[in-house]
């Protein structure tokens, strides 16, 4: 399996949703968890404050990270997209429309994924792909309140707080997809 986290420019949210996702799933070798940007810093690194949260959280791989360019390769052979904003999920549709039913954004997907119930949901994600499954709780669990409740902010080149904030976003979706996906991995062996 694989997953492509998409943000703008590559250097803060989806590498940092990136070394999440890959941590929490450095038992599962069989998902491969990529990054690209819809505006690429191409060959940039993270920012140093976005690499000071990661380590924080304790995730290695930081200095590795060099920004990528979202290409309609990248989206054509990922398995889930995951966009950190609604823009983010509306520009990798608009490259590759087939992308559709396996694109949502990261708290889209960890808030449907959500409405999977128990062991259920290990059951169900196995016998069907992952993204239509999750896909499949669109219609049947509750929107957010207000839409941008989807999106993880950006805060390039703006405070340490703003970085915070984002990652205080950004973390608890991207775990809660590890764990689908964990489940997911584990119902398909």
């Amino acid at each position: 399996m694989r997953v492509l986290a998409v943000c703008t420019g590559n250097v803060c949210r989806s590498p940092l949703a990136q070394l999440v996702l890959a941590s929490e799933l450095r038992e599962h070798p069989q998902v491969t968890v990529l990054s690209a940007g819809t505006h690429a810093l191409v060959g940039e690194p993270m920012t140093e404050r976005m690499r000071s949260v990661a380590t924080g959280l304790g995730l290695e791989g930081t200095d590795a990270h060099r920004a990528r360019q979202l290409t309609r390769e990248l989206i054509a052979g990922a398995d889930l997209i995951l966009g950190l904003t609604r823009e983010h999920r509306r520009r990798i549709v608009e490259l590759d429309p087939l992308a559709l039913r396996r694109t949502f954004t990261l708290r889209e997907f960890a808030r449907l994924a959500a409405g999977l119930e128990g062991e259920a949901a290990g059951t169900d994600v196995g016998d069907a792909a992952l993204a239509v499954a999750v896909g499949g709780m669109r219609g049947r669990v509750a929107p957010p309140t207000r839409p941008e409740d989807d999106d993880v902010i950006d805060p390039y080149r703006r405070s340490a707080a703003v970085y915070a904030r984002s990652a205080d976003q950004l973390v608890p979706a991207a775990r809660t997809t590890a764990d689908v996906l964990r489940r997911f991995v584990t119902a398909s062996d």
